[in-house]
Protein backbone atom coordinates (compact mmCIF):
# COMPACT_ATOMS: atom_id res chain seq x y z
CA UNK A 1 0.00 0.00 0.00
CA UNK A 2 1.41 3.40 -0.60
CA UNK A 3 2.23 5.60 2.12
CA UNK A 4 0.14 8.43 1.05
CA UNK A 5 -2.76 6.19 1.15
CA UNK A 6 -2.01 4.56 4.71
CA UNK A 7 -1.65 8.45 5.80
CA UNK A 8 -5.15 9.42 5.02
CA UNK A 9 -6.25 6.19 5.73
CA UNK A 10 -4.57 6.73 9.59
CA UNK A 11 -5.97 10.34 9.52
CA UNK A 12 -9.81 9.19 8.83
CA UNK A 13 -9.22 6.84 11.88
CA UNK A 14 -8.51 9.46 14.01
CA UNK A 15 -11.21 11.84 13.41
CA UNK A 16 -13.38 9.03 13.85
CA UNK A 17 -11.99 8.11 16.80
CA UNK A 18 -11.81 11.51 18.00
CA UNK A 19 -15.63 12.51 17.27
CA UNK A 20 -16.94 9.63 17.34
CA UNK A 21 -15.86 9.40 21.25
CA UNK A 22 -17.53 12.52 21.91
CA UNK A 23 -21.16 11.48 20.82
CA UNK A 24 -20.49 8.58 23.24
CA UNK A 25 -18.96 10.79 25.93
CA UNK A 26 -21.59 13.15 25.95
CA UNK A 27 -24.02 10.12 27.38
CA UNK A 28 -21.84 8.97 30.89
CA UNK A 29 -20.57 12.38 31.64
CA UNK A 30 -20.45 12.70 35.70
CA UNK A 31 -23.16 15.48 36.13
CA UNK A 32 -20.23 17.75 37.37
CA UNK A 33 -18.97 17.45 33.68
CA UNK A 34 -21.50 18.21 32.17
CA UNK A 35 -22.14 21.48 33.43
CA UNK A 36 -18.37 22.55 32.33
CA UNK A 37 -18.28 25.57 30.06
CA UNK A 38 -17.53 23.54 26.61
CA UNK A 39 -15.47 25.54 24.27
CA UNK A 40 -12.49 26.40 21.93
CA UNK A 41 -8.94 27.50 22.93
CA UNK A 42 -6.33 28.62 20.13
CA UNK A 43 -2.70 28.40 21.23
CA UNK A 44 0.54 29.31 19.57
CA UNK A 45 3.42 27.68 20.03
CA UNK A 46 7.61 27.35 19.92
CA UNK A 47 9.07 24.54 19.84
CA UNK A 48 13.74 23.45 20.06
CA UNK A 49 14.31 20.05 19.91
CA UNK A 50 17.03 17.59 18.74
CA UNK A 51 16.62 14.89 16.21
CA UNK A 52 18.90 12.01 17.58
CA UNK A 53 19.67 10.31 13.87
CA UNK A 54 22.78 10.46 12.07
CA UNK A 55 23.42 13.57 10.20
CA UNK A 56 20.31 15.33 11.75
CA UNK A 57 20.60 17.78 14.50
CA UNK A 58 18.69 20.49 15.92
CA UNK A 59 15.13 21.83 14.96
CA UNK A 60 13.50 24.88 15.12
CA UNK A 61 9.17 24.93 15.13
CA UNK A 62 6.40 27.58 15.16
CA UNK A 63 2.81 26.34 15.33
CA UNK A 64 -0.94 27.04 16.17
CA UNK A 65 -3.03 24.81 18.18
CA UNK A 66 -7.14 24.50 18.23
CA UNK A 67 -8.57 22.77 20.54
CA UNK A 68 -11.80 21.91 21.87
CA UNK A 69 -12.65 20.66 25.58
CA UNK A 70 -15.22 18.35 25.83
CA UNK A 71 -14.72 18.09 29.18
CA UNK A 72 -12.50 20.00 32.15
CA UNK A 73 -10.03 16.79 31.59
CA UNK A 74 -10.77 15.98 28.36
CA UNK A 75 -10.22 17.77 24.83
CA UNK A 76 -9.52 17.07 21.09
CA UNK A 77 -6.80 19.34 19.24
CA UNK A 78 -5.66 20.30 15.87
CA UNK A 79 -1.94 21.55 15.79
CA UNK A 80 -0.33 22.51 12.50
CA UNK A 81 2.85 25.04 12.12
CA UNK A 82 6.24 24.75 10.54
CA UNK A 83 9.20 23.14 11.83
CA UNK A 84 12.61 23.07 10.35
CA UNK A 85 15.63 20.85 10.63
CA UNK A 86 19.03 21.79 10.70
CA UNK A 87 21.46 19.11 9.43
CA UNK A 88 25.34 18.17 8.75
CA UNK A 89 27.30 19.32 6.09
CA UNK A 90 26.45 17.53 3.26
CA UNK A 91 23.00 17.44 4.02
CA UNK A 92 20.38 19.62 2.87
CA UNK A 93 18.44 21.72 6.06
CA UNK A 94 14.82 20.95 5.35
CA UNK A 95 11.34 22.08 6.97
CA UNK A 96 8.00 21.10 7.35
CA UNK A 97 4.51 20.98 7.89
CA UNK A 98 3.34 19.50 10.26
CA UNK A 99 -0.72 18.34 10.49
CA UNK A 100 -2.08 16.31 13.68
CA UNK A 101 -5.23 15.23 15.22
CA UNK A 102 -5.04 14.68 18.94
CA UNK A 103 -6.28 13.59 21.91
CA UNK A 104 -5.62 15.92 25.55
CA UNK A 105 -6.15 14.46 29.00
CA UNK A 106 -5.47 16.04 31.70
CA UNK A 107 -4.14 13.47 34.61
CA UNK A 108 -3.69 15.97 37.63
CA UNK A 109 -5.02 19.22 38.91
CA UNK A 110 -6.66 20.03 35.64
CA UNK A 111 -2.69 21.10 34.93
CA UNK A 112 -0.73 18.34 34.43
CA UNK A 113 -1.59 16.14 30.53
CA UNK A 114 -0.77 13.32 28.39
CA UNK A 115 -1.55 13.91 25.10
CA UNK A 116 -1.16 11.91 21.34
CA UNK A 117 -1.26 13.52 18.19
CA UNK A 118 -1.14 11.80 15.00
CA UNK A 119 -1.06 13.14 11.37
CA UNK A 120 1.07 13.96 8.38
CA UNK A 121 4.51 15.78 7.97
CA UNK A 122 4.62 17.59 4.57
CA UNK A 123 7.71 18.83 3.47
CA UNK A 124 8.06 21.93 2.33
CA UNK A 125 11.17 20.78 -0.25
CA UNK A 126 9.55 19.47 -3.90
CA UNK A 127 10.39 16.23 -4.04
CA UNK A 128 10.34 14.52 -0.22
CA UNK A 129 7.61 12.05 0.64
CA UNK A 130 5.00 12.70 3.18
CA UNK A 131 5.46 11.51 6.31
CA UNK A 132 3.12 9.56 9.19
CA UNK A 133 3.73 11.71 12.07
CA UNK A 134 3.17 10.25 15.77
CA UNK A 135 3.75 12.80 18.50
CA UNK A 136 3.02 11.59 22.25
CA UNK A 137 3.64 14.31 25.00
CA UNK A 138 3.34 15.09 28.63
CA UNK A 139 2.97 18.74 29.45
CA UNK A 140 1.17 21.64 32.17
CA UNK A 141 -1.22 23.67 31.38
CA UNK A 142 -2.44 27.27 33.06
CA UNK A 143 -5.02 29.75 32.03
CA UNK A 144 -2.83 31.10 29.12
CA UNK A 145 0.39 28.79 29.36
CA UNK A 146 1.47 25.78 28.01
CA UNK A 147 5.02 23.83 28.73
CA UNK A 148 5.19 20.63 27.29
CA UNK A 149 7.94 17.97 25.80
CA UNK A 150 6.63 15.65 23.24
CA UNK A 151 8.22 13.01 21.43
CA UNK A 152 7.87 13.14 17.32
CA UNK A 153 8.40 10.05 14.65
CA UNK A 154 8.64 10.34 11.30
CA UNK A 155 8.34 6.98 9.55
CA UNK A 156 9.04 8.49 5.64
CA UNK A 157 12.40 10.72 7.28
CA UNK A 158 15.78 8.34 5.60
CA UNK A 159 18.12 8.11 7.84
CA UNK A 160 22.08 8.50 6.49
CA UNK A 161 22.54 4.83 6.25
CA UNK A 162 19.74 4.60 4.17
CA UNK A 163 16.68 3.44 6.89
CA UNK A 164 13.52 5.27 7.14
CA UNK A 165 12.32 6.69 10.11
CA UNK A 166 13.32 9.40 12.37
CA UNK A 167 12.82 10.84 15.72
CA UNK A 168 12.83 13.66 17.79
CA UNK A 169 12.44 15.30 21.05
CA UNK A 170 11.44 18.66 21.86
CA UNK A 171 10.24 21.41 24.33
CA UNK A 172 7.25 23.35 23.61
CA UNK A 173 6.21 26.89 25.22
CA UNK A 174 3.03 28.39 24.04
CA UNK A 175 0.46 31.28 25.13
CA UNK A 176 -3.04 30.13 24.35
CA UNK A 177 -6.80 31.94 25.10
CA UNK A 178 -10.19 30.92 25.20
CA UNK A 179 -11.93 31.82 21.98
Amino acid sequence: METKTKIKGLMVLAFAILFGSNVNAQATLPEAAQNYDQGFRLGFGLSGGYAFEDSFGPTLGLDARLQYDLSKRTSVTLTTGYTHFFVDEGFDDFGIIPVKAGFKGFIYEDSFYLMGEVGAAIPTKSGADTSLLVSPSIGWASKNLDLSLRYEYYTEFVKANGDEGVGQLALRLAYGFRL
